[in-house]
């Protein structure tokens, strides 16, 4: 089973039959300090998240810019945090904005909840309301991701026996089998923990 994405087409990629976990932290050997990575269960990095500076010549000018890599550090998402809240994701390290996957509303901010709507670009948009929904605690590092009403993703803190508390840097995003690519997934997911700033 392929866990990049080469030429995917959004918002869905691939078929699967079975849940896949991947685990995310910012303490995984070989990523730079602060860099948050997402390992498989073999420990092996599939995902990576980069925080860079944003790009000035855009107008307007985003708050924050990070890059989803896959395991080989080919950019697959250019995702833009902007000052009112939302967000934009295009495909690639976009610097020219053409690429337009989704963009990300945040409908819901309180001290311990957060909700977004997502809206894909193109041919596969709803037009009559957003096309996914992610809800839950972004210091909880607990969401659920639904189109409709049916679950696509879940993360949750990791726990260990005799751990009086769970450590808020490990945490486990399901992605349930259906038609959405992982990474765009994870790049919803790396967007909702941002949701609460």
């Amino acid at each position: 089973m392929e866990l990049g994405t080469s030429e995917p087409s959004y918002p869905g990629s691939g078929n699967w039959e079975i849940p896949i976990d991947l685990f995310g932290s910012k303490k995984h050997v070989g990523v730079p300090h602060g860099d948050l990575a997402f390992v498989d269960e073999s420990g092996d990095i599939v995902f990576r998240v980069n925080r860079l500076q944003p790009n000035p010549n855009l107008l307007p000018l985003p708050k924050d810019k990070k890059l989803l890599l896959d395991a080989s550090g080919s950019p697959l998402f250019s995702i833009y945090r902007y000052h009112n809240g939302s967000w934009k994701c295009y495909k690639g390290d976009n610097s020219g904005n053409d690429e337009l996957v989704f963009t990300v509303k945040r409908t819901v901010k309180t001290l311990t909840r957060v909700e977004l709507e997502v809206h894909f670009h193109g041919e596969r948009s709803n037009d009559e309301g957003c096309d996914l929904k992610v809800k839950g605690s972004p210091f909880r590092r607990s969401c659920s991701i639904y189109k409709d009403a049916d679950l696509v993703a879940q993360s949750s803190l990791m726990y260990k026996l005799h751990q009086i508390h769970a450590s808020r840097s490990k945490f486990r995003l399901t992605i349930f089998p259906g038609t959405f690519d992982r990474a765009l997934i994870v790049a919803l997911f790396v967007i909702f923990l941002s949701g609460r700033k």
